[in-house]
């Protein structure tokens, strides 16, 4: 395909992380760019700044004329949109050129030297640590993230077209249309087994991955994938060790292959995220960058939204925001609380995210949501699914072993908040959970 040659964008499912960073990119190509959600949001507000045109009703009466016609509009979708879509399916009956995200994110970046991160756990984090680590060393690179980092307000930092930084998802096996240069694979745990089936079809989808790998592939120690080892207090090619805290900062050493880099900080929670940044080093390590530049951008790297983020920091109250809706995410967050704040109260509100994820670990769930003080459960969002006879908050409740625990409405939320004694609140959830810390955020700055 020759993007040269198109003049129109048309997104249908515009606002998603990965939509809108894609969105962006041809905006600064000086593509013309529409598009439809469900819902408006940050997000859409964003590019509806930059001029885009966007509506929330699936009508395509509603398309712009100037997006109607098929010799110089491609139309790009995310998978979450369903089948019967009424814009999508003009679009096929209109013989456009249709193409999924992941589709349209390998076109850009095929003739690119493209550093591709996966995992079930730890690609947003892993990619933004080592888009911003390719800026600070300006190498010219884009990056298309799957959060919004803090350091740019944007999940597209921009660069040249010859390098990218890509977050390669695993989800509808959307990995397998990158050509990754420099990859590494950061986790394997199960997921989307409403895809996959089972855990043993997602090991080979990844292992399909790893061997598109033109160059250096890197594996978290112990994955069942060859490749160049990368851990944390154990025997890897790149190893993070002497690892502590000290003011809320970790300080830690990094081996190599060839050398050791010391008291490298990092300005983010939990051990995991070292893991992370380990990660990050390896890649941009192996792509040239120097170990000193390295460590240099990750002292400044300051997060990504919905990553384990501070809503409000003080001395009697905490409040947290957190993408996770995994149970080793949420069991990542808890650690990581505790580590920070080992003697006080914590309430954990969660909105689960899909009826499917929620049958497939609710043991699992129940275990890591039991690690709470409190526990408070919204309903489980759908996104892209219909209700499961029997999958609901009140089976996952239930199952968790937390004295205090209970399901809120979204209306009642603040007021159920306002009724706990803890010290510390975490908001996790990958629905539109993100959306109601606002509000919390708000009344309890003001109510404390």
């Amino acid at each position: 395909m020759n993007l040269s040659n198109i003049h129109n964008v048309y997104f249908i499912g515009i606002g998603g992380i990965g939509m809108s960073a894609i969105a962006s990119y041809f905006i600064s190509n000086g593509k013309q760019v529409a598009g439809y959600d469900k819902v408006p949001t940050d997000i859409t507000t964003s590019l509806e700044n930059l001029g885009v045109q966007i509506h929330f009703d699936d009508a395509v009466e509603l398309i712009n004329s100037n997006f109607k016609n098929n010799q110089n509009t491609i139309v790009i979708y995310t998978p979450a949109v369903p089948k019967n879509h009424a814009e999508l399916n003009y679009f096929l009956d209109h013989n456009f050129k249709v193409l999924k995200r992941s589709e349209i994110l390998g076109e850009i970046t095929k003739n690119t030297i493209c550093l591709a991160v996966a995992g079930t756990h730890g690609k947003t984090t892993t990619s933004t640590i080592l888009g911003h680590i390719m800026k600070e060393a300006q190498t010219n690179a884009t990056s298309f993230l799957g959060g919004i980092s803090e350091n740019y307000n944007s999940n597209l930092i921009l660069g040249g077209n010859e390098i990218s930084v890509v977050e390669a998802d695993e989800f509808d096996r959307s990995f397998l249309k990158l050509s990754p240069n420099i990859a590494c694979i950061t986790s394997m745990d199960a997921d989307h087994l409403d895809i996959y089936g089972n855990s043993a079809a997602l090991e080979e989808s990844f292992k399909a991955f790893a061997n598109k790998v033109s160059d250096t592939l890197f594996v978290r120690k112990g994955l069942p994938i060859n490749g160049v080892t990368f851990g944390i207090e154990e025997r890897a090619d790149y190893n993070a060790s002497n690892i502590r805290i000290q003011e809320g900062t970790y300080i830690f050493d990094v081996a190599t292959p060839s050398e050791i880099i010391k008291d490298i900080e990092l300005n983010l929670p939990g051990k995991h995220n070292v893991l992370n940044a380990v990660a990050a080093l390896a890649m941009a390590h192996s792509f040239g960058v120097s170990l000193a530049n390295i460590a240099k951008a990750l002292l400044s790297f300051k997060g990504i939204k919905r990553r384990f983020s501070y809503k409000i920091k003080t001395d009697n109250l905490v409040l947290i925001d957190d993408y996770a809706h995994h149970p080793t995410e949420i069991n990542a967050v808890v650690d990581s609380v505790k580590e920070m704040y080992p003697s006080k109260k914590v309430l954990g509100v969660f909105q689960p995210h899909l009826f499917s994820r929620t049958n497939d670990f609710i043991d699992d769930f129940a275990k890591a949501l039991s690690r709470f003080n409190e526990v408070i459960l919204l309903d489980i969002y759908p996104a892209r699914e219909l209700p499961i006879e029997g999958v609901t908050s009140a089976w996952l409740l239930g199952k968790i072993s937390a004295e205090n625990k209970q399901i809120s409405t979204k209306e009642n939320l603040v007021e159920n908040i306002l009724k706990s004694n803890a010290q510390i609140i975490v908001m996790i959830g990958a629905g539109d959970i993100g959306e109601l810390v606002v509000n919390v955020k708000n009344i309890l700055s003001v109510e404390n």
